[in-house]
C-alpha cells in the first residue's frame, strides 16, 4: 500500500506543529526522526486517524483515508508511544478482544495470538494479568496487538522502549522479518539511531514541523561527509571544545577521551576524517540553534 502526505499542516495556539508536510511511503521500512517537539506524533496521529490534519491530505493507495473509514484502518495496525491496556485481562484475553475489535473471526485471532506471543516472546505470560506484566513486556504485548490482523500499514511509535537489549535484538529482528514476508509498508518511530539503522530502508528526517530530507541511510550519511572527525584528547581540551563544537559521542580512554565532533571545518589539530552515521546527520541538521554544526 502507498501513503501519500500531501502539504499536511497542524498547528496548535497558532503554532505550527507540521507545516506543508509532503511524502510518499510505499513498501518499505521508513524511520521517522526528529528532535522533541519536530511533529513525528503528531504526524503518525494524523495518518491514524486521532488527530485532524488543519490542512492537507493523507491517501492510501491514491484514495483520502478519512473517506476510506473503517476501510483504511482494516488495514492499518499501530501501536502508541505509550500503549495503555486493560490492568485485569490477562495477556491471551487481550489479544482476543482485540481481534474481536479488529473483526477477525475467533479460530483465527486464537492462531494470531499463539503466533505472535511467540514472537514477541509472551508465549508462558498468556495467562497473566496486563497489570502484572513489567514496562518491557506491556511494550511487547503492544507490539503484537498492532500485528495482530496482518496489516499492509505498520505504525510503530518507539517499539523498543523498555526492551533490553537482548528483547531489543529479538523484536526487531522479527519485525525485519515480518516486513520481508508481507512486503508491508512500516513506519517506525524511535529515538534509537541503532533500532532506525538496523532496520530502516528509508529514513525521513523532521525539523520544526517540515520535512527536511528524505533517503536510504547511506544517502543521508554521504550527504554530510567530510564534515564528521574523531580526536583524542585530555579533560581540558575537551571541555574547550565542548564549548565550541558540536559533539556526538564522547567516551574515556585511559588518560584520554575519545571524541567524535561533527563540524564543517576540522575543529582542532590532530582531528582526523570519521565516516558519517545516523546520529552524526541527526546532530547536524537537528541540533538547538538555527545553523547546522559548523
Amino acid at each position: 500500500m502507498e501513503i501519500q502526505f500531501d502539504s499536511i499542516a497542524k498547528y496548535y495556539k497558532g503554532k505550527y506543529a507540521l507545516k506543508d508536510f509532503s511524502a510518499t511511503l510505499g513498501e518499505g521500512v521508513f524511520g521517522l526522526l526528529g528532535e522533541n517537539g519536530a511533529g513525528k506524533t503528531t504526524l503518525i496521529s494524523i495518518l491514524v486517524g486521532i488527530l485532524r490534519a488543519d490542512g492537507g491530505t493523507v491517501r492510501a493507495d491514491g484514495r483520502d483515508v478519512g473517506a476510506q473509514g473503517r476501510a483504511f484502518l482494516a488495514d492499518l495496525g499501530y501501536m502508541p508511544q505509550y500503549p495503555v491496556f486493560y490492568r485485569d485481562f490477562t495477556v491471551g484475553d487481550f489479544l482476543l478482544y482485540m481481534g474481536a475489535l479488529k473483526s477477525l473471526s475467533p479460530a483465527l485471532a486464537r492462531s494470531r495470538a499463539a503466533e505472535l506471543l511467540d514472537t514477541v516472546n509472551l508465549s508462558d505470560a498468556r495467562d497473566k494479568k496486563i497489570g502484572a506484566l513489567s514496562g518491557g513486556m506491556r511494550q511487547r504485548l503492544g507490539i503484537a496487538q498492532a500485528m495482530l490482523s496482518d496489516p499492509k500499514v505498520l505504525v510503530l511509535d518507539e517499539p523498543t522502549a523498555g526492551l533490553d537489549p537482548k528483547g531489543r535484538d529479538r523484536i526487531l529482528g522479527q519485525l525485519k522479518e515480518y516486513h520481508q514476508e508481507e512486503k508491508n509498508t512500516m513506519l517506525l518511530v524511535s529515538h534509537s539511531m541503532e533500532d532506525v539503522e538496523c532496520i530502516a530502508t528509508e529514513i525521513l528526517l523532521l525539523r520544526r514541523g517540515k520535512l527536511l530530507m528524505q533517503g536510504a541511510p547511506s544517502a543521508l550519511e554521504q550527504s554530510i561527509a567530510g564534515k564528521v572527525w574523531e580526536v583524542a584528547a585530555d579533560l581540558e581540551q575537551s571541555r574547550r571544545l565542548a564549548e565550541r563544537c558540536c559533539i556526538g559521542n564522547m567516551k574515556q580512554d585511559g588518560p584520554l577521551f575519545s571524541l567524535r565532533i561533527v563540524s564543517d571545518e576540522c575543529p582542532c589539530a590532530g582531528a582526523r576524517p570519521a565516516r558519517p552515521n545516523l546520529e552524526d546527520v541527526f546532530l547536524y541538521f537537528c541540533q538547538d540553534g538555527d545553523a547546522p554544526c559548523a
